[in-house]
């Protein structure tokens, strides 16, 4: 099969996604209409869809079958979906403007808002357990854990909650690192590791390298998001610019400046890179996808 180029297959991966999202995600036509209307709203139509791409990535590393892919992707953009709901809410960071539109809970209520985001995370977990997604029942069991253990306290909402401690406080480069790779990272390595048991079996190591490689792009993706948060405008990022300096958080830009920032993030792609070495052609699309986190401009 010829390599198509980067955008091309990133823009088929979208479109298939937003299909496949929109066929899991509970009608809005069906009672509780509200609450079904709001969690399609929070996934649908809009978002660059990394961590999918991520799965599809390391799916095609592993010749995984793309009906696996594409329900263990959605799992997983559902859980980041959920976040972001719960994250712009006013008890959080109290955001008004999400993926270029209104936040769920001022396009809804807070109340509404709230619910989609549990609603949206207990749909993940059947999404990811109602279907064979790879061959042996116990890998799927893995699956499950992995997705439920970077959503939790040991992973994103355990970022979540010492990002809201840290406001207003210095945090050394260690501290900073610990809380991204909990936050930010945490969901995009479980991306990673789910495509990576949807296909043909890995050794221990070569899912070892595949792990190390997710948790510095995870970190990577995070350094570029600070960098353009103060670089990028509104219109641009599809929700407030300026928003972490305005409200005293901790970034890598605060921390190490805007040039050593870049230079940081510059470090961890070849630092990531240098993980898929022995992987060959296989991992072409994790090598494209962790130049556009590191590159992208939006």
């Amino acid at each position: 099969m010829s390599h198509t180029d980067f955008q091309t297959w990133s823009f088929a991966i979208q479109q298939q996604m937003e299909i496949a999202m929109g066929g899991v995600l509970p009608s809005a036509q069906h009672l509780p209409e509200r609450l079904h209307e709001a969690m399609r709203y929070a996934v649908l139509g809009g978002g660059k869809r990394v961590r999918p791409l991520l799965v599809f990535a390391t799916g095609e590393l592993v010749d995984a079958p793309a009906e696996r892919l594409q329900y263990a992707a959605s799992a997983v953009e559902m859980i980041h979906a959920y976040s972001l709901v719960h994250d712009d809410l006013p008890c959080m960071d109290d955001d008004v403007l999400r993926r270029g539109k209104p936040t769920v809970h001022i396009e809804f209520d807070e109340a509404t808002a709230l619910l989609a985001g549990d609603a949206l995370q207990t749909a993940a977990f059947e999404v990811i357990s109602a279907r064979p997604l790879c061959d042996e029942p116990a890998d799927q069991l893995a699956m499950i854990r992995i997705l439920a253990t970077a959503s939790g306290a040991a992973g994103m909402a355990g970022g979540q909650a010492i990002d809201l401690a840290s406001v207003g406080k210095p945090l050394s480069l260690p501290e900073l690192e610990h809380m991204h790779i909990l936050k930010t990272g945490a969901l995009i390595r479980a991306s990673v590791l789910l495509g990576s048991y949807c296909g043909r079996p890995l050794l221990t190591a070569e899912r070892d390298k595949l792990d190390r490689f997710a948790k510095l792009v995870g970190l990577a993706f995070q350094v570029v998001d600070d960098i353009l948060d103060v670089e990028a405008d509104t219109a641009t990022l599809g929700k407030t610019a300026g928003k972490d300096a305005a409200n005293e958080k901790p970034t890598y830009v605060s921390l190490l400046g805007l040039k050593e920032a870049k230079q940081r993030a510059a470090e961890l792609e070849a630092e990531a890179l240098d993980c898929l070495s022995g992987f060959g052609e296989r991992a072409a699309r994790l090598r494209e996808l962790a130049h556009f986190i590191v590159h992208r401009a939006f």
